[in-house]
């Protein structure tokens, strides 16, 4: 499989080892003077929690360490820490064959997608989720497998301590598991930290501590610290009462980022529905899938080189080139000027081209490059044709720094799937959708709805961006020249808001201004959490 042909040793594996201060610190919680706990790690890889055991010297029963590298599975063998089974296998084989129950589950579980599983991993990460009455899809990460079969292997009382990517917080695919633990532990614990702890792969990481004692409540705290460092400063006793309730029906965890005033706030929108979704009034889908964006978007010198006028079309392919709230033809002309990619290239069938010598001359050259080689180009049956050739009404930027702009397509441009595509419903107004979406509870939910990465983007997903609050009014509309005015001058988002929240929320939904200052503040909050990472 060529996808794992080109992948690391690392990917393959997962293996992004804990750092010894987070370890000793989730031992610290994770220990409750019971000299008779039953542990398990089940992605132990050198050993540094079982390192921390023994240099806390921590009494227990026994300790089960599973890894699937046996070179270090050995050296977790040589840390030579008492009454411990090192047991050289997978974690999914593992799970689903053992028969002992434990007290306490720790580690730090691999980051690896389902593509780079083998067969008989599949069968049985499918197999956990079956057994926690789960629906399991290929969109699913190691990391959730592990997570779901620990909590499966737990005694009716016993805690769960792991290092996880934040994506458990955001991402459509951890949401069956976000519901799966709200329901299934009485206490969870939500460390994250300011500043990168793996940076070397900018994966922004969280600590999830679940403890289940059978009682009826489930509640859910977090706690942000600067670093790693700063975990020896905390008292673990701050965790032991976490204070909000859990919301069972699976929202994103970014919410409990938030005070409960917050939490409240946005609920009370959500609930009322006073504020349709951005999915009522548009369709939002993923831009043109090129195969190749270098290959099939080019700047004016290359269609004039290859003579490919009659196969180039209008296209904006980049953040950079969208200045404001409305892509005119203007714009689109100074990108074209500035040898931007401002050209997509849509080839009929190789028969229908004829006389064309420079574009079978420019296909040739992609083929000198194997561009036709790629997946997305060979599974087609001309590689060359790109499919799906719509133009859409507005843009939304997939990745943002700042706040995610929504764009009038104006220009009539292409896209690529750099930007997704908006097309609005009957009887909704273009100008009227998209001034409505500059107001402070729209940018909170983004973040909210949205994921964030290593270096402070946003990124949104289209059914993501379709889940956004969207105060919609047709006078909204008189605002829109404005808007796109203060963008393209370069005004802050903050004197944006100002204006449009007085009339998006205050004039035409009611909200006071004690309501809408909550909402800039909720979505000051959550951005300026994200951009610390940049």
């Amino acid at each position: 499989m060529q996808l794992i042909k080109n992948a690391s040793e690392e990917k393959l594996r997962g293996g992004f080892y804990t750092p010894n201060p987070i370890a000793a610190f989730i031992l610290k919680w994770a220990f409750n003077g019971n000299p008779k706990m039953e542990i398990l790690e089940p992605s132990c890889g050198d050993g540094v929690f079982l390192e921390e055991v023994k240099k806390g010297g921590y009494k227990y029963k026994s300790v089960t360490a599973v890894e699937y590298d046996q070179i270090e599975a050995q050296k977790a063998k040589k840390i030579g820490l008492d009454n411990t089974d090192i047991i050289h296998s997978d974690f999914h084989n593992f799970c689903i064959n053992t028969k002992k129950k434990f007290d306490l589950v720790i580690g730090n579980p691999p980051y690896i997608r389902y593509q780079y599983f083998d067969r008989q991993q599949q069968i049985f990460a499918a197999e956990i989720f079956a057994r926690a009455n789960l629906k399991y899809t290929k969109l699913t990460n190691a990391w959730v497998s592990f997570v779901v079969g620990s909590s499966l292997l737990l005694k009716d009382q016993g805690k769960i301590g792991f290092v996880l990517p934040a994506e458990i917080l955001q991402v459509s695919y951890a949401q069956t598991l976000r519901e799966f633990l709200a329901h299934f532990y009485n206490k969870i614990n939500i460390i994250s930290f300011e500043k990168l702890i793996f940076p070397d792969i900018q994966q922004e990481v969280v600590l999830l501590l679940c403890e289940k004692n059978k009682s009826k409540e489930h509640l859910i705290e977090h706690l942000e610290l600067r670093d790693a460092e700063d975990l020896s400063k905390l008292n673990v006793a701050r965790l032991k009462s976490p204070k909000k309730q859990i919301d069972l029906k699976s929202n994103k965890w970014t919410f409990y980022f938030l005070d409960q005033k917050e939490i409240d706030f946005l609920e009370r929108h959500q609930e009322s529905q006073c504020i349709s979704k951005f999915g009522k009034y548009a369709k939002v889908e993923v831009g043109i899938t090129t195969g190749s964006n270098p290959f099939f978007t080019v700047p004016l010198s290359t269609v004039q080189h290859y003579e490919l006028e009659n196969y180039a079309k209008p296209l904006v392919g980049k953040s950079v080139q969208v200045p404001s709230a409305i892509f005119t033809k203007d714009d689109w002309q100074k990108n074209r000027s500035m040898e931007a990619r401002t050209h997509l290239l849509t080839f009929p069938k190789m028969i229908e081209l004829h006389d064309s010598i420079g574009a079978k001359k420019y296909i040739a050259w992609g083929e000198e490059q194997k561009i036709n080689e790629g997946y997305k180009c060979r599974i087609r049956d001309e590689w060359q044709i790109v499919p799906s050739l719509r133009i859409s009404d507005a843009l939304f930027i997939r990745r943002n720094n700042l706040y995610p702009k929504l764009i009038i397509n104006e220009a009539e441009a292409y896209t690529t799937d750099t930007m997704h595509r908006v097309t609005v419903k009957p009887n909704v107004e273009i100008k009227a959708l998209t001034a409505s979406y500059y107001n402070s509870l729209s940018l909170a939910f983004s973040e909210i709805c949205g994921r964030s990465h290593g270096g402070g983007v946003l990124e949104l997903m289209p059914n993501e961006v379709e889940e956004i609050l969207l105060p919609y009014h047709d006078k909204n509309a008189e605002l829109l020249t404005e808007i796109d005015v203060m963008i393209r001058g370069k005004k802050s988002i903050h004197e944006i808001l100002k204006v449009t929240n007085q009339t998006i929320l205050k004039k035409n939904f009611g909200l006071d201004d004690k309501e809408i200052d909550l909402a800039h503040n909720i979505w000051t909050k959550l951005s300026k959490r994200r951009l610390q990472r940049n």
